[in-house]
């Protein structure tokens, strides 16, 4: 099968951006290289190794590829790209090069050649990702394995903004939680929370790809009956006026700023408990970027019950400020405040 690959020669701080530009531009998928050079400060605390730069990507830069069905109108694609990218400067951002083109490529030239680059790696105390097409055997008896294949979906788990996730989950959960992880991707966050101790998992995502390759994680790690994964975003979960699932068959109540949330479940379906918890949850999760946090963070305070936590990342260092600000105007408490690299992350909690 043909498909048309779109490269973007960027930087490091544009890369989520142009990333969901390439999405909204119709993308099948999307991949990110960034810098591999020894200059770059890693976290190395469990025991990670970098011994060679993995490319010659220079330091700060990154090289985004999307990839498009070979029935598209490239034009028309590059046509809408190309001022959405210039445009990033107007929002403080800095998209480098900004250097765009495209070519046609076998489907077999990209859809797995990245997987050479994928390997196991520790990322928390407990919780080591192991992609399935590679051999690991545990170095403790308290370490659990995510399995992942991502697919054409967002999250390997090696990206510091997954990491600082997983390991706010891991100091947050002590057992028994139940978790909504709002914009999935791969389903990584889900599955961690999962082996750190919680009850349960609703896991969301809006891109159709993201919600096959998260149901097919958590099939991998043999989560199907903890983890529930949807089609959805968490405004329409939390309903406005009563927000239909027609894939589901199910109406929630209306959910509006003041108004409590306390034992919500589906009108419909009520005892088959679709959605897998049951609201208000103790814990959300978000990895999506800031200028898309700051716009639900009134929902996620509603889906939480008091003493609740949200932990959040995708935030680039100049965007810490914004979403900050965004939580505490929602009526979250900030509890810790994480970096790695140029990557920010946010435990808040509900008063």
């Amino acid at each position: 099968m043909l498909w048309h690959e779109v490269t973007i020669h960027t930087t490091e701080e544009a890369q989520e951006m142009i990333s969901n530009f390439l999405y909204e531009a119709g993308a099948g998928g999307v991949s990110i290289e960034e810098s591999g050079t020894l200059n770059k400060k890693r976290d190395t605390r469990y025991g990670e190794l970098y011994d060679q730069p993995l490319n010659d990507i220079p330091e700060g830069e990154a090289v985004i590829k999307g990839y498009y069905a070979d029935s598209t109108d490239m034009d028309a694609v590059i046509e809408e790209l190309t001022p959405r990218v210039a445009e990033l400067h107007e929002y403080g951002i800095d998209p480098g090069k900004a250097l765009i083109s495209w070519k046609t490529v076998d489907e077999d030239e990209w859809a797995h050649a990245w997987k050479q680059y994928f390997k196991p790696l520790r990322v928390s105390k407990r919780l080591t990702i192991k992609p399935t097409w590679e051999e690991y055997t545990p170095e403790s008896p308290d370490e659990a394995i995510i399995e992942i294949d991502p697919g054409m979906a967002f999250g390997t788990g090696t990206h510091p903004t997954t990491a600082l996730c997983l390991r706010a989950l891991e100091k947050n959960i002590s057992g028994g939680e139940e978790v909504i992880d709002v914009g999935t991707g791969s389903g990584i966050l889900a599955v961690g929370a999962m082996l750190l101790g919680a009850k349960s998992v609703l896991a969301l995502d809006l891109d159709p790809v993201a919600v096959v390759s998260a149901r097919e994680n958590v099939a991998l790690n043999k989560l199907e009956s903890s983890i529930t994964v949807k089609e959805s975003d968490l405004l329409s979960l939390l309903g406005g006026e009563g927000v239909a699932d027609t894939a589901a068959g199910e109406m929630w109540p209306s959910a509006r700023p003041g108004h409590s949330l306390e034992g919500a479940v589906p009108a419909k379906q009520e005892q088959e408990g679709s959605l897998g918890v049951t609201l208000p949850v103790q814990i959300v999760v978000a990895n999506i970027l800031a200028e898309i946090i700051v716009l639900f963070t009134d929902d996620v305070y509603r889906a939480l019950q008091p003493g609740g936590l949200y932990i959040t990342s995708g935030i680039y260092k100049d965007k810490e400020g914004l979403v900050a600000n965004a939580l505490k105007a929602s009526g979250f408490e900030i509890i810790e405040i994480s970096r790695e690299e140029d990557w920010v992350a946010f435990t808040a909690g509900k008063r």
